[in-house]
């Protein structure tokens, strides 16, 4: 993919987002209700900005597939021909952080990212309450709301680290909840914090804010936008060994770099 077409992209996802935010800003919950799970909430405002957002780019990128938290998968090809993956497609969250704007709490945001050939090409994410934004396409960079570089910290140790994290909707079940990791990394980390939404923590390492993150269990929609921005931001994304980072996995660790070894040796000595 050529820088241009990446960059029409991402004006194609910022559209989008621009279109959710502006709908979403003044939003208030009203009917609220459980996915399955009682701590797993969707509200009116997540299935209209999805109806938003999908709208837009199917205005401005007709015939790629939108793969979406709240409707699933469409409005586009979908696959290729016997089981090629589909080229390109649009990864969609419509409000990350359903349960904090579910009570007023305005730490939610707008995550849109799209694939192409496996590989993420253009992300935005947008946190319209706190008039936060954060952008980038694949070798273009990343950008605030303001059109400003943004670059990850410089923290070089963890033990002066401020570290994310969050943890599964079914974490009362769960063995593999992230409790002990949270625990071990109070401990070793100069402090941690739980957010409640994931494209936000990504872009919060992004921004310099935060130093570091790690979760299991997220979705592709949860994560495509937040990791470009933070791999163009300077910063490192992969999985939890280290290796190879896949949006499918929903397994992530991203820091500035500089923490990166360490954070990835000090969850590995966390029992299974």
């Amino acid at each position: 993919m050529t820088a241009r077409e990446a960059s029409e992209l991402l004006a194609a996802a910022r559209a989008a987002a621009q279109a959710a935010s502006e709908l979403l800003r003044d939003a208030r919950p009203e009917d609220v209700r459980a996915k399955g799970n009682p701590r797993d909430l969707v509200t009116e405002w997540d299935l209209r900005s999805e109806e938003v957002i999908r709208r837009v780019l199917a205005e401005r990128t007709p015939g790629i597939a939108v793969l979406g938290e709240e409707a699933g998968e469409g409005d586009g090809p979908g696959e290729g021909q016997g089981n090629e993956p589909t080229r390109q497609r649009w990864l969609v969250d419509p409000l990350d952080g359903t349960v904090n704007f579910a009570h007023g709490l305005p730490i939610w945001a707008v995550s849109i990212a799209c694939e192409d050939a496996g590989q993420i090409a253009a992300g935005v994410v947008a946190a319209p309450q706190l008039g936060w934004w954060f952008e980038a396409s694949r070798g273009g960079g990343a950008r605030d709301g303001g059109g400003a570089p943004l670059r990850v910290s410089s923290i070089a140790r963890l033990d002066h680290a401020l570290l994310t994290t969050g943890f599964p909707y079914d974490r009362a079940t769960r063995p593999d909840n992230n409790f002990a990791e949270w625990a071990h990394l109070q401990r070793r980390a100069g402090a941690c914090r739980r957010l409640g939404a994931a494209s936000l923590d990504l872009c919060l390492v992004a921004r310099g804010w935060m130093d570091g993150y790690w979760e299991k269990h997220l979705k592709p929609w949860d994560v495509a936008a937040g990791a470009l921005i933070v791999t163009e931001a300077g910063g490192i994304v992969t999985d939890w060994t280290g290796g190879r980072f896949d949006i499918e996995e929903g397994a992530v660790v991203a820091t500035n770099g500089a923490i990166h070894e360490e954070l990835v040796a000090e969850l590995g000595r966390v029992p299974p």
